[in-house]
């Protein structure tokens, strides 16, 4: 009987590595399924502002509707409705409308 417990106590434990498999996993799970996507349409984001030109149709983070009339480094200028004009940090632009696309007001 003790020949057994002596055994059974024998056995050698599982490497140190293998304990941190499963963070490893996790770090990796979250890489690939949050951060590396954010990263791509935040590149994505930029290089839209970056290209912003006159005439673009453009939609803020605020939901506003408008015209480009002028760009800055940093800013954008909008015309919302005719006579109307407002000055945008060109990092607010959340989407530019395709030329084929309407906007809710037009």
């Amino acid at each position: 009987m003790l020949e057994l417990l002596a055994a059974a106590g024998s056995a050698e434990a599982p490497p140190a590595w293998i304990s941190w498999l499963p963070i490893i996993g996790m770090i990796l799970i979250f890489w690939f399924l949050i951060i590396r996507p954010q990263m791509k349409r935040q590149k994505e984001h930029q290089a839209k502002v970056a290209g912003l030109k006159k005439g673009d149709k453009v939609v803020t983070a605020g939901g506003l509707v408008g015209k480009v009339t002028k760009v800055d480094d940093d800013y954008a200028e909008l015309e919302l409705a005719q006579g109307v004009r407002v000055k945008a940090v060109k990092a607010t632009i959340g989407d530019i409308i395709p030329p084929g696309g309407s906007a809710a007001n037009d």
